[in-house]
């Protein structure tokens, strides 16, 4: 018989049934990457995952493994209490939207990187609340409108978007840090190879792992999933460049 390779298909990690996201949004490939990223690595045993509160949420009904529903910004917390109180050291990740993490979660992820923490996270950063029906985010756009900037978002008023990315990058138990997007073929190739940058940091023990990933809103935009995508291009990747802001194999 012939033997043949598969290209292309269901990551064994994910389970066969429907999503429920909207047409566009970025969600569903961000878990499938995290998904093929586990598959590759063969750590779906022995992974845990922690998610927030948001859209990405509904992420955790399409992985087959274990994952818990944290409280509003504490995953990194959550995830910390699993990563040192569990006998054999599972590899544990947050996925966390742009509210759960920059916004009520600060204070929690800066805790867990200052203390550097063995962990990954992906941040999955929209540029609004995508849940709640579309407020000003921590990392909304200048002059981006929203429900509660319907005018645009004024920094005099509601100050700057926050790079979160670069504020990782500088913490010293950081080991890697980086900011992609999904607009393409090529720019999802560059995304799963830092997803599984950020997941080999934990699995060798040298130091947390970030991945921030530019997604598209189109329900909150009111673009269809095309121009969403071209917005994500014209305007966020502007404010937000993508690249590796920090890849490290040691902490000293």
């Amino acid at each position: 018989m012939e033997n043949r390779e598969l290209l292309a298909g269901r990551p064994k990690t994910v389970l066969p049934i429907p999503h429920l996201y909207c047409p566009g949004c970025h969600h569903g490939s961000v878990f499938r990457l995290i998904a093929e990223t586990m598959d590759e690595l063969g750590i779906q045993d022995k992974t845990i995952g922690c998610v927030g509160v948001g859209c990405h949420a509904f992420g955790f009904m399409f992985l087959d493994i274990d994952l818990v529903s944290c409280l509003h910004g504490r995953a990194p917390a959550v995830a910390t209490g699993i990563k040192r109180s569990l006998y054999g050291k599972p590899i544990v990740f947050t996925v966390q939207g742009d509210g759960d993490l920059a916004a009520i979660g600060m204070g929690t992820i800066m805790n867990a990187v200052i203390r550097g923490e063995k962990l990954t996270t992906i941040f999955c950063n929209n540029a609004g609340y995508g849940t709640t029906g579309g407020q000003l985010a921590p990392t909304t756009l200048l002059d981006q409108k929203t429900t509660t900037t319907p005018y645009g978002r004024n920094a005099e008023l509601e100050g700057y978007p926050v790079h979160v990315a670069e504020l990782i990058a500088t913490f010293k138990g950081v080991a890697y840090s980086a900011r992609c997007s999904l607009t393409s073929r090529a720019e999802y190739n560059r995304a799963a190879k830092a997803m599984k940058k950020a997941f080999q940091k934990q699995i060798e023990g040298i130091g947390y792992g970030f991945v921030e990933i530019l997604e598209a809103c189109p329900s909150t935009l009111k673009l269809s999933p095309k121009d969403a995508l071209r917005w994500v291009e014209s305007h966020m990747m502007e404010e937000y460049p993508l690249g590796e802001f920090k890849d490290i194999d040691s902490i000293p």
